[in-house]
């Protein structure tokens, strides 16, 4: 098989999953925040649980296609590991961010929002910034320690509690921040806040891979 038809179902898996991902929270975050009545810890959880579900429902079918990353950190670390070829390193990546951007469209187009807009909530200072690199060591160090075949229930309900336990309510991934950025609603961020929490998502990748080194192999 060519490397071209290897890699049509894998970046459409990565691109889809994303994409389904972002709609997702931002979708789920539009409807809580029209619902709660103003009461924003209710609006949260409502956002935290239908993200959960989703997320544990996207990987468990698209991790045998793909690995189910929806995330540039962890398909950086698997790179690093070599569990992702070199050469697929860029396409995943592009694939996440391409999808992010399509699921962010497509949550405003189902609320009937302008398709096109920026947020314009900002997000910043170093609690939040020590938040997202809290969040995505803890997610790096729960797939690379996730018992064979428990990847999906875990991760998932990791992201749920880092929703609550984070001032930043646990982005943990650079395609997400990229896709909220394209919402002005209850999950976005503004394009200003973006590069501080990239780079503390990037910075929480290496430290989840370096503690899983450190812990040495699963039993």
């Amino acid at each position: 098989m060519s490397q071209a038809l290897q890699m049509r179902p894998r970046l459409l898996a990565e691109g889809l999953g994303t994409a389904l991902l972002l709609a997702i929270v931002i979708g789920s975050g539009i409807m809580a925040e029209r619902l709660s009545g103003g009461n924003v810890a209710v609006a949260l959880l409502a956002n935290t649980l239908a993200t959960v579900w989703g997320l544990y429902v996207l990987i468990e079918i698209l991790a045998p296609i793909s690995g189910a990353h929806f995330n540039p950190a962890v398909s950086l670390v698997m790179a690093a590991r070599g569990e992702l070829a070199a050469r697929w390193v860029l396409p995943y990546i592009a694939a996440q961010l391409l999808g992010a951007v399509l699921g962010a469209w497509l949550a405003n187009a189902m609320f009937e929002l302008p398709l096109l807009q920026t947020s314009l909530k900002l997000r910043g200072g170093a609690g939040q910034w020590l938040a997202e690199a809290v969040a995505t060591a803890g997610l790096l160090l729960v797939i690379l320690r996730a018992p064979a075949g428990r990847a999906s229930s875990l991760v998932a309900g990791y992201i749920g509690a880092a929703y609550w336990f984070t001032a930043s309510t646990s982005f943990a991934n650079p395609a997400a921040v990229f896709g909220r950025m394209f919402s002005d609603s209850f999950a976005g961020i503004a394009p200003a806040s973006a590069a501080g929490f990239v780079i503390a998502q990037l910075l929480g990748a290496a430290a989840g891979l370096g503690l899983h080194q450190l812990l040495g192999r699963n039993k």
